[in-house]
């Protein structure tokens, strides 16, 4: 849903329409019902809910009265569920039965509560109007300094995003590229371990070197003091930019990144940042192994930028996420730059800002194309980070308190915050059902009829919320998956933020690996027990289905819950399985024209079906005919606003369909420059990409998809792991 500030404010206005929503929210939490009469007005509400719902994507004059209605009656059947939960269902025969139940009940409170506010942060999502720099005069816009922080970075990363930045359209004497290098130290160039020393001084003289030949200021610091913060810290001492630009060292910025974001900052001087979305340009562990799903689904990442920062954006609450954006200087020396409390360091910032009363402003363009982590294990290092910077940032700054902050940016920076402590409930909600199955004790004291009453409308009217504000950036259970994934790692680093706050430091995520064969990820092993786990006690839960007739009805429910984790589980461990990807760049999908020329003029005429930096696939219109080895690639580059031509050598061409697979020659700069521009420059790709993927699926369709390869990853993990003892075997025997 889209929806504009205004707009929604002169809805909000109207204090009578929320005094008789209230009411009705009052009334229906208040009224006593038996289970029956429960389950009669709970189904009602659904339908209301089912119909808002599908009334507010679908008619735009009163989408925000449905919207707003929809969410109402679904949070009515959540507070509801839980009032029930919490006065009626907690008592049991002894204290260890009675500890459990009281465990489940607090995840369970934890789960309605971030979902309570979700809902409220996200329900007017707010999208902007584009600006353009093109009624500014050159000479009155502000200077801009943009800084690229790196610390292990491979220079041939660096080098397109040094490119890149300087390929922005911004006048030339407003603009400076600066890398700020944290692996070429005077600390690291004297560090007493020798292939350390000659490593970092090898690297301070390559990206010297680099920096020089393109024009870029090269920095560094005596000390690598408070990591990244520290670095950009440094270098905002050494410099003098109005604005600054911060990107990391594989974020890529389109050319018309300044162009739609130093409006904002021009026309608004309270606004000390503007944010726009981190695209990824190569799937992510999850959507690499979990049925190759990168161009199909929406990723974890849409789901943050493409809908939650707009609804932050709403009520002046979307934060700095580290990259991608540009930050006001003058404002951030009120805070003395970048904040190192929390190894989240932007969303500290924003944090501190925000309290002064100043504005951040979302814009949900894609103009910074970078790299996920290939590996699980550096997707989950890279989770563990965020989950303990920003539970560093609640114990810290107790945004509960707020001060100098609005209640709804206090929501927005909780809901945020909230997320990242899912380890803990997530563990409860997988292990819980096993102290009944395995152990017998009494976690859940309900009939049937009273389960089906109130724990299934709450379930159902959530998930309905769910599909409502995250439809089109969230397909149904992949985010359980998400959670289970992580949850056991991220729970231990949790721990350890809690025992001591000031205790975790910063984990540089890597990045830019390849993965040469499919095996399986050394984090399985954790999964496999849980799975042993999980399957003893559907186990044990038949054999009390068949032996126990009084407590059948509840078997039959926490046997049903048992299932659907192992379900789940067995999803997981297709992610598990890390699939080979031999390219060092993804290629993703294009559509241009584009023209093959030999050196004695020849021509071939094609369109584009997939782009990298490394080359592509283009399908040409000539058939039966062959092609040089070397030719050009002549095509209109947007960025540069002329036609680009680049040295390309075929690799595959099939005379009968046209298809031909080239790579990029890098023959000279200026041939560099336009690969760049050409296939990085164009923000239009990232937006087309994204708009193909981000579209809403029907609930069961979503359900269908993950069942449908819960199995075969089993059969997988079996093989492989009896062919890798069968390995060990033999060379054992050789031995």
């Amino acid at each position: 849903m889209q929806s504009t500030r205004s707009g929604t404010r002169w809805f909000l206005g109207y204090n009578g329409f929320f005094l008789i929503c209230l009411l009705l929210l009052g009334g229906v939490l208040a009224a006593p019902m038996d289970a029956l009469a429960q389950l009669v007005v709970a189904g009602c509400m659904l339908v209301v809910i089912y119909l808002a719902a599908h009334e507010a994507a679908t008619i735009k004059r009163y989408r925000v009265f449905f919207r707003v209605l929809a969410v109402l009656l679904g949070l009515a059947l959540t507070v509801r569920y839980i009032l029930w939960r919490g006065i009626y269902t907690l008592e049991a025969a002894d204290w260890l039965s009675l500890s459990a139940a009281w465990l489940l009940f607090l995840a369970e409170l934890y789960a309605a509560l971030t979902h309570i506010i979700s809902c409220v942060v996200n329900i007017f999502p707010l999208s902007r109007p584009e600006r353009s720099l093109q009624k500014y005069a050159a000479d009155t816009l502000p200077t801009v300094d943009v800084l690229i922080p790196t610390y292990n970075e491979d220079p041939d990363i660096l080098q397109v995003t040094l490119r890149a930045a300087l390929q922005m359209h911004y006048p030339a004497n407003k603009l400076q590229v600066h890398l700020l290098d944290d692996g070429g130290t005077l600390q690291k160039r004297q560090q007493k371990n020798t292939f350390a020393r000659h490593q970092a001084q090898h690297r301070c003289q390559q990206l010297q070197a680099l920096c020089g030949s393109l024009n870029v200021r090269y920095h560094t610091r005596e000390q690598n003091l408070f990591a990244k913060a520290g670095n950009i810290n440094s270098a905002l001492a050494n410099t003098t930019g109005e604005l600054v630009v911060i990107l990391d060292a594989d974020h890529v910025p389109t050319s018309d990144f300044l162009d739609k974001t130093v409006p904002w900052l021009i026309e608004r001087k309270k606004v000390f940042l503007v944010q726009t979305p981190h695209f990824m340009a190569n799937p992510d562990p999850v959507e690499r192994n979990y049925f190759s799903a990168f161009t199909r689904m929406p990723s974890e990442n849409d789901m943050f930028y493409g809908t939650i920062q707009k609804g932050l954006d709403f009520w002046n609450a979307s934060f700095f996420c580290g990259s991608a954006a540009v930050l006001r200087r003058a404002h951030l020396d009120k805070v003395n730059g970048l904040s190192g409390q929390s190894v989240t360091e932007d969303a500290e910032t924003a944090y501190d800002l925000h309290a002064m009363g100043y504005e951040s402003v979302y814009v949900n363009r894609p103009m910074v194309s970078g790299l996920a982590p290939e590996t699980l294990q550096a997707f989950v290092t890279q989770r563990m980070r965020w989950a303990q910077g920003m539970t560093q940032i609640l114990l810290l700054k107790k945004p509960y308190r707020g001060a100098g902050l609005s209640w709804t940016q206090r929501f927005g920076y909780l809901s945020s915050i909230l997320f990242w402590l899912f380890p803990f409930a997530r563990i409860i909600f997988l292990l819980m059902p096993l102290t009944y199955l395995i152990f017998g004790l009494q976690i859940y004291h309900a009939s049937l009829l009273e389960i089906v009453a109130y724990t299934i409308p709450h379930v159902i009217a959530t998930y309905q919320l769910s599909t409502l504000l995250f439809g089109r950036t969230r397909w149904p259970l992949v985010s359980e998956l998400y959670e289970i994934l992580q949850c056991t790692f991220t729970l231990k680093a949790l721990v350890r933020v809690f025992r001591n706050p000031n205790a975790p430091s910063f984990v540089v995520t890597p990045k830019g690996e390849n993965l040469v064969q499919q095996y399986i990820s050394p984090l399985a092993n954790i999964f496999y027990g849980l799975i042993v786990l999980v399957v003893t006690g559907i186990i044990l839960g038949l054999h009390k289905l068949t032996t126990e007739p009084l407590t059948q009805d509840l078997t039959l429910v926490v046997l049903l819950w048992n299932t659907f984790n192992l379900l789940l589980l067995f999803s997981v461990l297709s992610v598990l399985i890390e699939q080979r990807q031999m390219r060092e760049q993804s290629r993703l999908p294009a559509n241009d024209d584009v023209t093959f020329q030999d050196d004695e003029g020849r021509a071939w005429v094609g369109n584009m079906r997939d782009l990298s930096l490394g080359g592509g696939k283009a399908q040409i219109h000539a058939r039966h005919q062959s092609l040089p080895e070397q030719l050009h690639l002549v095509s209109w580059s947007r960025s540069l606003g002329r036609n680009i031509n680049i040295p390309c050598q075929i690799l595959f061409h099939d005379a009968q369909s046209g298809v031909v697979r080239f790579c990029f020659l890098r023959t000279s700069d200026a041939a560099r420059n336009e690969i760049v521009a050409y296939t990085m420059g164009d923000s239009r790709r990232w937006k087309s990409f994204q708009r193909r993927r981000t579209r809403p699926i029907p609930y069961l369709y979503g359900v269908r998809h993950v069942l449908r390869v819960s199995l075969r990853p089993v059969f997988q993990h079996f093989t492989m792991q009896l062919k890798a003892l069968w390995q060990q075997w033999n060379i054992t025997k050789g031995k």
